[in-house]
C-alpha cells in the first residue's frame, strides 16, 4: 500500500470508531511527535549542549576512536 492509501485507511478507521480513548490516544501521539523537547530539558543539560556545540564549532573535538583507545583500559 502506498502512503496516500495508508492515510485514507487511517482516516476511515478514525471516522468509523466511537472509541473516544482511541481517538484521544491518536491525538496525543500526534502532539507528542510535534512537541519540542528543548523547553523540557533541565538548565544544566541545556548549558552542556550549548557548550558542546560551541566546542564543535571551534574544532575542539576528539574522535571517538581516539577516546576509545585512550580509555579502553578502564572499560
Amino acid at each position: 500500500m502506498d502512503l496516500q492509501a495508508d492515510k485514507i485507511e487511517l482516516v476511515k478507521m478514525l471516522l468509523e470508531t466511537e472509541d473516544r480513548d482511541l481517538i484521544e490516544a491518536v491525538r496525543d501521539l500526534f502532539k507528542s511527535r510535534q512537541e519540542d523537547f528543548w523547553p523540557g530539558l533541565p538548565v544544566h543539560v541545556k548549558k552542556g549542549i550549548k557548550k558542546s556545540k560551541k566546542q564543535a564549532t571551534c574544532g575542539l573535538l576528539t574522535a571517538h576512536d581516539e577516546v576509545i583507545k585512550k580509555y579502553s583500559k578502564y572499560l
